[in-house]
């Protein structure tokens, strides 16, 4: 089952929608023949505006989640952007408290993203979130882990993005920032919204190193992972590159 917040009713699809409508299959545990893990089914609109398609971002963060599980375990997770929501319901199978996000004005995601949920047998909370837009439930946040899979793809949104960020890591003490995402041109403006916005960079790693084997073969591109974290200490900052 699903929480709807106060978005309103799931609508109907359309039978364009349901044309372009696949699915995918993901397993997480040490290989896709074990009964060791799960597996989340996610439901693809593969239609041009919509966008709703597993990206590789989003398979590396939700696969990170897996291997981090226990950090996951009984946390508050909001995770932002979230579209098809891979790691938010992997983080929910884990044991998290999860609240998925995405723009408020785009009903057609947060419907998509109740499917997702019914489909998985799986219990998030839903909100439309505006990133740099303080709404009554942006304030009633209190995530312990924010979760984003390439959220830093459009830099006119860098600003709005960081800001909502620094505003949710300040409601919760030793929070954290969890993002994945293609190390694109332009991310030299990363690290000027960093300080901006007074957060750091505490991990840094190659998306594909920790990823098995058997799942790299579907994937691609320079793909980073970062822990982002309130700069409380004005310390040195780890750089994007």
């Amino acid at each position: 089952m699903v929480d709807s917040g106060d978005d309103g009713e799931p609508a109907g699809t359309s039978p364009a929608e349901e044309v372009m409508t696949t699915f995918s299959r993901h397993h997480f545990g040490s290989s896709e023949d074990t009964a060791d893990g799960f597996s989340v089914t996610i439901i693809e609109n593969m239609k041009e505006e919509y966008g709703l398609f597993v990206w590789p971002c989003s398979i590396i963060l939700a696969e990170y989640v897996w291997q981090q599980k226990s950090r996951f375990t009984s946390a508050s997770v909001v995770e932002l952007g979230a579209g098809t929501s891979l790691p938010g319901l992997v983080a929910a199978k884990v044991g998290a408290d999860v609240t998925l996000t995405d723009d408020s004005n785009r009903s057609e995601v947060l419907t998509h993203m109740r499917r997702q949920c019914d489909l998985n047998d799986i219990k998030c909370k839903i909100h439309g979130l505006t990133w740099g837009v303080w709404g009554t439930q942006t304030f009633c946040l209190c995530p312990n882990i924010i979760l984003g899979a390439d959220v830093l793809y459009d830099s006119c949104a860098f600003d709005d993005l960081f800001a909502t960020v620094a505003f949710l890591l300040q409601s919760s003490p030793s929070s954290v920032f969890i993002t994945t995402y293609h190390n694109r041109s332009g991310h030299h403006l990363i690290g000027f919204l960093m300080v901006k916005w007074g957060l750091k960079c505490v991990k840094l790693l190659d998306g594909f190193s920790f990823m098995p084997s058997y799942k790299t073969s579907s994937l691609s591109g320079n793909i980073q992972l970062a822990e982002i974290v309130l700069d409380t200490a004005n310390g040195d900052e780890k750089k994007l590159m």
